[in-house]
């Protein structure tokens, strides 16, 4: 019998910590205390039966999107079957690309319908759901690298402009990458929509073949894994600058295309502290460049 899940109050007394196995949670609603206080309630609820119903689906949800097998029933799982259906004829993957932003924005979901708020988000590990009552924003700070957190852009939305979620994907987060990609942030309408998206750019940041980057099969590190054989990125030595760039430049074109079909508002690529910026911005400037100055209490993907 797995252990319970954990519910708790982070130091500052403000932000919810929600814990389950592979699961992590940072949860904050603004509003009156009454509301807060439901809101809370409300997630902690809905948290409770997550997991279990997750794993209840997990052979569908590690199959290849769009061939041809059994549907997922769970709300969780049909926001991820939805979220990478778009990219299943072009390239694998399957709705564990999407899995953290799509448990992201259920448990934002049960807090919204539950409480009156002014703003709420849920971040699951940089995978963010965002809500934003009229007149709302939110800031966001982007990270260099997830593995050792420096703030190199942030992210202003607000409430006039339709995004509502963002990911970061890269070879040194929590999942498995196929490309070299050290951090690749995207904006869509939702959590599970930009989940998907950061992946698939994610990927494509690459060099095939190059002798400086160790690739092993996802297999080896994890059985289970839904990359099965495929081979993911451990280790990225020493490229050039030509080199980065051209690693940079194919994933470019792929972010362009997946922005023209209108499943993402923006994306930035960083690599080797190079970065681009793909898409429209967003009321005062989506993607800002500099982030020296800013507070470590912002949201951070």
């Amino acid at each position: 019998m797995r252990e319970q899940a954990q519910i708790t109050f982070l130091p500052d007394g403000r932000r919810l910590h929600l814990h389950d196995g592979p699961i992590d949670l940072i949860v904050q609603a603004f509003g009156s205390g009454a509301e807060i206080e439901i809101a809370y309630r409300a997630a902690a609820e809905r948290f409770m039966t997550v997991l279990d119903e997750l794993c209840s689906e997990l052979q569908i949800l590690r199959q290849a999107e769009g061939t041809g097998g059994p549907m997922a029933e769970g709300v969780i799982a049909r926001r991820m079957a939805a979220a990478v259906l778009p990219y299943s004829g072009r390239t694998f993957i399957t709705p564990m690309a999407a899995v953290a932003g799509a448990v992201a924005e259920e448990i934002l979901e049960s807090m919204t319908c539950a409480a009156t708020l002014s703003r709420a988000y849920v971040n699951n590990g940089g995978d963010i759901a965002l809500y934003l009552a009229a007149g709302e924003r939110f800031v966001v700070g982007m990270v260099e690298r997830p593995d050792r957190p420096s703030l190199f852009g942030k992210v202003e939305l607000h409430s006039t402009h339709p995004a509502r979620g963002i990911a970061t994907s890269g070879w040194r987060g929590r999942s498995f990458s196929l490309g070299i990609a050290d951090a690749v942030t995207v904006l869509a309408d939702r959590a599970a929509m930009a989940d998907a998206a950061a992946t698939v750019i994610a990927n494509a940041v690459d060099l095939p073949g190059h002798p400086n980057i160790t690739r092993v099969s996802a297999r080896d590190l994890a059985p289970d894994s839904d990359l099965g054989e495929r081979r993911v990125t451990r280790d990225v030595g020493d490229l050039t600058s030509d080199e980065i760039a051209a690693a940079l430049d194919a994933a470019v074109l792929v972010a362009h295309s997946i922005a023209a079909r209108g499943l993402i508002h923006s994306a930035a690529l960083h690599l080797r502290g190079d970065t681009r910026i793909v898409g429209v911005s967003v009321a005062s400037g989506e993607f800002g460049a500099e982030a020296e100055n800013f507070s470590r209490s912002l949201i951070h993907a």
